[in-house]
């Protein structure tokens, strides 16, 4: 096959990565699906699709014959969606996380394992340049062994909870720490591991209104790896913060690395035998050199370093980088944390039947 041929879902996240693919070698966008005509026709044009590979339908969408689907559709429907593409032997690529329960994962994990076709989960912030770049510094054993990382991802989106008008939005029903991903995400790459218990804290409401876990002030999760590594995680999407905060830090027996408390765009780090006294050094979330087109789909070089990849699996017949059982790593620790939090912050294992076969 020459070109795989592409279908987005969702008018935003979809797009952003349609804009990458349309003009990618081995791929043709030839439909989009959303739930509101108006923004199809809106878009149609940008995409150079007729009304005719424009569906509201996602099953007359997925019957439209394609190769792969691009889902940018909110979390509590990524398991339906992504079974049913699944099913019929469609390569997904799926905005994170993975689902919004321990059912809807395993569901989405048993459609992986009977279907002929592969999945990835858009992870994006494991291809930020300043990730691979700390990976590397793991890899060459710069740290030593690592016994302890965090991440914090406070990100102010009270309008995407609440709206303006007041109507609850599907963010209500999201708490702080099912939002995991982008913080596990990168420390899971890190440290080539797996989440096997954790607990938590965080219930109280005093910022927006109560209607939902999503409206909770903020979580923080502490998690313990397979190799007995300590984790914390710190999230919140509705506690004031200017800017948004996504920061990272791994502490082991040969130093430690760390972005500022301040931006992630700065970090500092310390490795004994090789640094005589801390190194500030600037983090780039983008590769500097990346060109227009890999900027296209925004956040940088992210999404296209992450299409490239998914892709490339797909023409290799390789493993995805964040298939299904990486996508779960960073999904359910997140489930199970905030359930931890909502029983008075017992500890709690995470079910690991995705890594049980």
């Amino acid at each position: 096959m020459d070109k795989l041929r592409v279908g987005l879902v969702g008018i935003g996240r979809g797009t952003a990565y349609g804009r990458v693919l349309m003009n990618h070698p081995r791929t043709e966008i030839t439909a989009l699906c959303d739930t509101n005509a108006e923004k199809l026709s809106e878009n149609a044009a940008a995409f150079n699709l007729t009304d005719a590979q424009c569906f509201t339908d996602y099953e007359a969408f997925l019957d439209s014959g394609l190769d792969l689907v691009v889902l940018g559709t909110p979390i509590p429907y990524h398991e339906a969606q992504v079974i049913a593409a699944l099913d019929r032997n469609i390569h997904v690529l799926c905005e994170v996380t993975a689902a919004n329960t321990i059912e809807g994962c395993r569901n989405i994990y048993n459609a992986v394992r009977r279907s002929k076709a592969k999945y990835m989960l858009a992870e994006n912030c494991n291809y930020m340049h300043f990730v691979l770049e700390w990976k590397d510094y793991v890899d060459r054993d710069l740290l030593g062994h690592i016994h302890y990382a965090e991440a914090e991802y406070v990100h102010e989106i009270r309008q995407l909870v609440i709206d303006k008008d007041g109507n609850n939005l599907w963010r209500t029903q999201r708490a702080p720490l099912h939002y995991c991903s982008h913080s596990l995400g990168p420390l899971l790459l890190w440290l080539d591991d797996y989440i096997v218990r954790c607990t938590a804290s965080g219930t109280g409401v005093h910022i927006v209104e109560n209607v939902g876990p999503g409206a909770i002030d903020m979580q923080c999760g502490l998690f313990e790896t397979s190799k007995g590594v300590t984790i914390r995680v710190l999230r919140s999407s509705v506690s004031p913060r200017k800017p948004a905060w996504c920061g990272y830090a791994m502490y082991g027996s040969k130093g430690y690395i760390e972005t500022d408390n301040y931006t992630s765009d700065r970090a500092r780090r310390y490795f004994e035998g090789v640094d005589e006294d801390v190194v500030n050094f600037t983090n780039y979330a983008s590769d500097p050199d990346a060109s227009e087109e890999m900027k296209a789909g925004g956040h940088g070089s992210c999404e296209y370093l992450l299409i490239n990849a998914f892709l490339d699996s797909i023409f290799h017949d390789t493993k995805p980088p964040i298939d299904i059982v990486k996508a779960l790593d960073m999904t359910i620790p997140g489930l199970v944390a905030h359930e931890a939090a909502m029983r008075g912050g017992v500890w709690l294992d995470c079910p690991l039947f995705y890594r049980e076969v």
